[in-house]
């Protein structure tokens, strides 16, 4: 089993936040007869699992050996954009210093201390919704802290108590991925489970991967105040994304002085007094090297199936892939289902939230939800963000699939302009020749708001001409959405329909 960082500093707002998710009183209760729902892991996907369950009527066991709350709330989502808040507030009074005359003088600096205080202080505050007394008190939940397993297909273990269930949930999500660079231990690193607990500002940061964690830690600590480089091995960052999308935030790294070392090999790291060396060579095979004083490391998710004593109940897993389900979320064990990050390609909070949906469902009622029917949306959460749903379109092509593409840049929506955020785009793609939409990439200052739309769309089965008559407030900039449908509306005219409406509309002036 997979040991966690400690949260530290032990602050009033650390102390608050254990204090909600692993009270150090906390007495498990004593089970009685048999639970319709035994739950292992209380991130998102198994306290929504539970919540909802219980709500139905379901008696339910939690199953926690760490803080309830999971990676979201602890080491991920909440904190994660804790930081960067603060570091878009200092972008923007550095950018009104320069367009509006604000006086910051020249050796301004942000108190690094006092923007992680803010981070720990709001997790503190969100850590109530996930509190192992609201799930026992207000939602009917029975919480058991300590490491749960399997004894047997209707039986749990945990603190040397038995569980008797008739289904259960697997929902131990994942842990950051560790590389096996030799010396990288010893040197010591960081990852998303243990940055947050950062009081002091490193001077030069290296950052190890260019994937979504990656570049999102990147730039808000750069904008901290660190010296922030970015060493990977892909041509580009973020190489899932759309490539145009990709470009432009990579081209605002530049801009703010993150220095960015592509396609690059990593071959070891050494320690030098205080400093950090990092060695790799360039894609030209010239040996090269990054010192530094903190490493982050930020190349993916492991799942956590370690500990679960899964093969005494028949349940199919690997170390890469995690827990193996169908589109029903059930296991190779029909009596026990799986949620989240532990098994899914779609490693977010709200896959989960979803997925828990379809777990309470499939396993208490009748098997009828599948994982395959969502509409899943996704952002980065950059500077500028890249919000994406549906289809790229080399999936498409590798599906067979013809389709529209139809982009408007920022630059030409009016809001996007007078924000002086007008670097991005929405780029919608469609089946060929129909307004039916199969997916889109949005890259915008709040792009994650904004794709919501297309994705309501989406799942709605409503398409770009619904978009276009459905009247948008003037201005914003979710109106560059209403313009790709406009984009679409003027591909429906033929040269000669064109043609005959111009004299048409002439004849009547």
């Amino acid at each position: 089993m997979y040991d966690w960082p400690e949260i530290t500093p032990l602050d009033e707002h650390n102390r608050r936040l254990l204090e909600n998710v692993s009270p150090t009183d906390w007495v498990n209760p004593e089970p009685s007869g048999r639970y319709n729902l035994a739950v292992i892991g209380a991130g998102s996907a198994g306290l929504i699992t539970s919540a909802v369950a219980a709500g139905l009527g379901a008696r339910v066991a939690l199953i926690e050996s760490h803080h309830l709350g999971g990676d979201c709330l602890n080491v991920g989502c909440v904190p994660s954009k804790g930081v960067i808040r603060a570091s878009r507030m200092l972008a923007e009074a550095r950018r009104a210093a320069l367009e509006l005359g604000l006086s910051l003088g020249d050796d301004a600096q942000a108190d690094f201390g006092l923007a992680m205080q803010r981070m720990r202080r709001i997790r503190a505050h969100i850590s109530r919704e996930d509190a192992a007394l609201r799930y026992r008190d207000e939602l009917g939940v029975d919480v058991f802290i300590g490491r749960g397993s399997f004894v047997d297909s209707r039986t749990l273990e945990v603190g040397g108590q038995r569980l008797e269930f008739k289904k259960a949930v697997i929902a131990t999500g994942a842990r950051a991925a560790h590389l096996p660079i030799p010396g990288l231990e010893q040197a010591g690193y960081l990852t998303n489970e243990s940055v947050f607990n950062l009081t002091e500002r490193p001077r030069r940061l290296g950052v190890i991967g260019a994937g979504p964690i990656g570049c999102e830690l990147a730039q808000a600590f750069s904008r901290l105040g660190c010296q922030v480089s970015v060493v990977h091995a892909d041509s580009h960052i973020l190489p899932r994304e759309d490539s145009d999308a990709a470009a432009i935030v990579q081209a605002r790294f530049a801009e703010e002085g993150i220095s960015l070392v592509h396609s690059c090999a990593i071959e070891r790291v050494e320690t030098q007094g205080p400093d950090k060396r990092i060695h790799f060579q360039r894609p030209d095979g010239e040996p090269a090297e990054l010192v530094v004083d903190e490493i982050l490391v930020g190349v993916g998710r492991a799942p956590n199936v370690e500990g679960l004593n899964l093969e005494a109940v028949d349940v199919a897993h690997d170390p890469r892939k995690g827990v193996h389900v169908d589109d029903h979320l059930r296991t190779t064990n029909t009596r026990i289902f799986a949620a989240g990050d532990v098994c899914m390609d779609w490693k977010f909070t709200h896959a989960a939230d979803a997925a828990a949906k379809i777990v309470v469902q499939n396993a208490l009622f009748l098997p009828t939800r599948r994982l395959s029917s969502l509409v899943m949306p996704w952002c980065t959460y950059t500077d500028p963000e890249i919000a994406h749903v549906g289809l790229y379109p080399h999936e498409a092509k590798e599906h067979g699939i013809a389709i529209d593409t139809f982009r408007v840049p920022l630059s030409e929506v009016n809001r996007a302009v007078t924000d002086g955020e007008d670097e991005g785009f929405v780029k919608i793609h469609t089946a060929k020749g129909k307004d039916r939409i199969l997916g889109a990439t949005i890259v915008a200052a709040h792009a994650g708001e904004m794709i919501s739309e297309v994705t309501l769309a989406m799942v709605g089965k409503l398409g770009l001409s619904t978009i276009l008559n459905t009247i948008h407030p003037y201005p914003t900039q979710a109106e560059a959405i209403k313009r790709a449908a406009g984009a679409w509306v003027r591909t429906r005219l033929s040269p000669f329909a064109a043609s005959a409406l111009r004299r048409w509309m002439a004849l009547r002036r």
